[in-house]
């Protein structure tokens, strides 16, 4: 079916949306930096941009509303992100449609990415009443021993394009009741949300009424601005989300000078289904956990291991169901997959699947889906029956493609699903609660998230989210997560006469 739209409605809309969230106009009309809408390829928004210099500027700024902003009480830091929590509410419709707009998500996915933003608010909410550290027996009488958590600096936030504003909140809302100052460069591919989000924070900022200026900030261009993040000596933590290649430039500059990183970095996920798998559930989690988002998150579900006994029934009905996915416009249909993020996207998924094809490999969709619009980039996703766990298997390509491959021995399973450089989600399908357990124990799954019964995709934000491996060893979001954007010390008191010293040692002057 040829789907279109005016060539001006996206645009039209976009525009009528930035409007609403009161972001002004000349920030993203006025400009250099071009942005465009992967839902058909039309330009969006022309925006300003900041040099290195300018991002210097910014950095000041942040460190001395860090400075301010530290001394304020946690609890009373969380009643901002409370309030960003409500503005959050009260935008999610328009925020959710913006990033279907420009990052060409189905509206379900947008409206549920906002959703995160919210929930990550009122975690943080809770937790600046939560950040504590431990009491310690100490060996020596009339003495206390514990710790204490204090905020940290400015925090620069690096997004990508895939999650466009969600990434962004599980960093500031945890930076911000942490006592910490924000400073972020977002995806060139996806700027507008950036722009709606920082709106939405200064309505918050406005109602909370006396946090110092400069306390967020958006800086829009190139990579000019990331290495300046990067390199200025007043950025004590970078979290980085992006491709492993610019963890691999990132991690090194910032431990040069002993800052810290959070980095999330590539997933190249895999799957396992045993022979007591319910298949109805695994087909549900598998399908989205696939397709969903174009293939485009981090923790797409890319690698499937069937055990042989289940390969003839299950991957049949896999097949069925990529043959029959509603591919289209997010905008005006109901389709459940959207289009590549670009032209690049797209190359970069058919060079995968020729080399698939070169490897052996039989090929199920991947073709171009023609809606109309010559700069979109949809495509119907790939299943791809692969001889071997080789080739492009290896390697993450940010695309539909699902590589599918037999086993028969569970050890020899999980070995090819470790075998693999990304270390970020995984997930088995078994009612065999010994296989469950094993692919959870320490020579299971060697991922940082490892799912039973679940795909991979689809984190909630009370668990700490990141991998091992190449994916980098950051977290973000729940758990202990907020103990990265705070510092440690560890106190001794001694409320005694007496002073002794720890392991017996004798120190006695005259």
């Amino acid at each position: 079916m040829n789907i279109s739209v005016k060539s001006s409605s996206v645009l039209e809309e976009a525009h009528a949306i930035l409007d609403r969230l009161g972001v002004d106009k000349s920030a993203y009309t006025n400009g250099t930096m071009v942005s465009f809408s992967p839902v058909t390829g039309e330009k969006i928004g022309k925006l300003k941009t900041v040099d290195a210099k300018g991002a210097a500027a910014a950095i000041e700024q942040a460190h001395a509303a860090f400075q301010a902003w530290r001394l304020t009480p946690a609890p009373k830091r969380g009643e901002l992100v409370r309030l960003l929590g409500e503005e959050l509410r009260a935008a999610k419709a328009d925020l959710g449609r913006l990033v279907s707009i420009e990052a060409g998500k189905i509206p379900s996915e947008g409206l549920g990415e906002v959703q995160e933003m919210i929930d990550i608010c009122d975690y943080a909410v809770g937790l600046s009443r939560q950040l504590y550290g431990l009491t310690i027996a100490t060996e020596r009488p009339g003495h206390r021993m514990m710790e204490t958590w204090h905020p940290l600096g400015v925090v620069g936030i690096i997004s990508a394009f895939n999650f466009p504003v969600a990434v962004w909140s599980w960093n500031a809302a945890l930076a911000l009741i942490c006592g910490n100052s924000v400073v972020w460069k977002p995806s060139e591919k996806t700027p507008l949300t950036a722009l709606a989000s920082q709106a939405i924070l200064e309505r918050a900022l406005k109602r909370f009424g006396d946090a110092p200026a400069g306390l967020s900030q958006v800086i829009t261009g190139g990579r000019e601005i990331g290495e300046a993040l990067v390199d200025h000596k007043n950025v004590a933590l970078v979290s980085a989300t992006g491709s492993t290649r610019m963890g691999r430039e990132v991690g090194p500059r910032l431990a040069k000078r002993f800052a810290r990183s959070i980095l999330e970095l590539g997933g190249n996920n895999g799957g396992i289904v045993c022979p007591s798998a319910d298949l109805d559930m695994a087909l549900r989690a598998i399908a989205f956990g696939a397709m969903g988002t174009a293939g485009q998150r981090c923790t797409t579900l890319r690698r499937l291991f069937v055990h042989d006994s289940l390969y003839e029934e299950l991957v049949p009905r896999l097949k069925k169901a990529y043959a029959s996915v509603s591919v289209g416009n997010p905008l005006d249909s109901a389709a459940l997959v959207g289009p590549l993020v670009d032209k690049a996207a797209y190359d970069s998924m058919q060079k995968a699947l020729g080399e698939a094809r070169e490897h052996g490999g039989s090929i199920h969709g991947g073709e171009r889906v023609d809606l109309g619009h010559p700069d979109a980039y949809y495509v119907k996703p790939a299943l791809v029956e692969m001889p071997k766990h080789e080739g492009p298997v290896l390697e993450e390509t940010f695309a539909p493609i699902l590589y599918v491959m037999k086993y028969s021995d569970f050890d020899a399973a999980i070995t090819d699903h470790n075998a693999v450089g990304a270390g970020l989600s995984s997930s088995i399908f078994t009612l065999d609660i010994r296989e469950a357990e094993r692919f959870l124990a320490a020579d299971g799954s060697d991922c940082g998230i490892a799912n039973v019964n679940i795909g991979t995709s689809g984190a909630e934000i009370g668990g700490a989210f990141g991998g091992e491996k190449e994916t980098g060893g950051g977290r973000e979001s729940g758990s202990d997560a907020w103990r990265a954007y705070m510092r440690r010390a560890t106190n001794t008191i001694n409320y005694s006469k007496a002073l002794p010293l720890a392991q017996g040692v004798s120190f006695d002057i005259a």
